[in-house]
């Protein structure tokens, strides 16, 4: 018997997220959950994608309420994509307030931490699969006045490379994608140059490429620095 593909995308309302939804839904998955904070309408025609609203993901609760409305096949390989993660920036260490340093550790670390435990959860037992999630260029390159979101992203990296071994036994790859800057915009309004910004549809391709290999690639985060000139 055939395995399915099962597709899940955290994250479905932000501005990369809505990029991923069209795209993803045009890719070869057998079923797709999409996920956000609130509830959304897609205009996709299938009968096979399942759309959750589920709350903040910095809480447990909400995080196994989501996943408990997917539907477990031992015959399935499951592929998620987080593009859930904030910023705040523009102040140096002394000036941050130790409510923004906590908000981007919850929001872009405490988070994938709950995602990542409980896709192990579900997987376990089945095909296997694979994680990917949106971490930062910044988070490899250290940038002033940033330090809250950089030290955020940087324990997601590290949290990809420990699950990428822990999931090697059960068959999950873990990877994160670290764009520059996401071509929005709102991101449009203040960068100087163009070539610093990513496509979100390349961000797509490239986690698509990764899911595609998944039994090959695992422990990466992939620099995506913008436009190669």
């Amino acid at each position: 018997m055939k395995s399915e593909k099962i597709f899940l995308l955290f994250g479905s309302t932000g501005d990369l997220g809505k990029v991923a939804v069209e795209y993803f839904l045009n890719k070869d998955y057998d079923y797709f959950y999409l996920f956000a904070r609130r509830g959304f309408e897609i205009e996709s025609k299938k009968n096979n994608v399942t759309v959750v609203s589920a709350g903040d993901f910095n809480k447990e609760d909400n995080v196994i309420e989501a996943f408990s409305k997917i539907k477990k096949n031992n015959n399935a390989a499951y592929y998620l994509f987080s593009t859930v993660g904030g910023f705040k920036g523009g102040k140096a260490i002394s000036d941050t307030s130790y409510e923004d340093f906590m908000s981007m550790i919850n929001i872009n670390l405490y988070t994938s931490f709950l995602i990542a435990k409980h896709f192990v959860k579900l997987v376990q037992g089945t095909k296997g699969g694979s994680i990917c999630f949106t971490s930062a260029l910044s988070s490899l390159k250290p940038e002033t006045n940033k330090a809250a979101y950089n030290i955020s992203k940087d324990g997601l990296n590290l949290l990809v490379k420990t699950l990428a071994l822990e999931g090697i036994s059960i068959g999950i790859s873990a990877n994160a994608v670290a764009p520059f800057i996401i071509d929005t915009e709102s991101n449009r309004e203040w960068v100087e140059d163009s070539t610093q910004l990513v496509n979100p549809k390349e961000i797509c391709s490239v986690v698509q490429s990764l899911f595609e290999n998944y039994k090959q690639t695992t422990g990466n985060i992939i620099v995506l620095p913008g436009s190669i000139q």
